[in-house]
């Protein structure tokens, strides 16, 4: 189990190393997305994103909550 969690580890301390590489001075992606314009389509799909899941999260909890209801009488 130890030697499994050691080369877990490893792998994700080479994973975070890559992740911190600056491809050779290219600007990062939000600011040419910003520079193009799109940022505000990539914004607008990621609100939609997270209302849509946390509408769903509420409804859920509503029928949740009316099964327990009816289960308790």
């Amino acid at each position: 189990m130890k030697k499994i969690l050691s080369l877990i580890t490893l792998l994700l301390m080479a994973v975070t190393t890559f992740a911190q590489d600056n491809a050779a001075g290219e600007p990062e992606m939000a600011d040419r997305l910003y520079a193009d314009g799109r940022i505000y389509a990539v914004v607008a799909v990621v609100v939609t994103i997270f209302v849509g899941v946390v509408i769903y999260l509420i409804t859920l909890d509503k029928k949740i909550s009316k099964l327990e209801k009816e289960l308790k009488k």
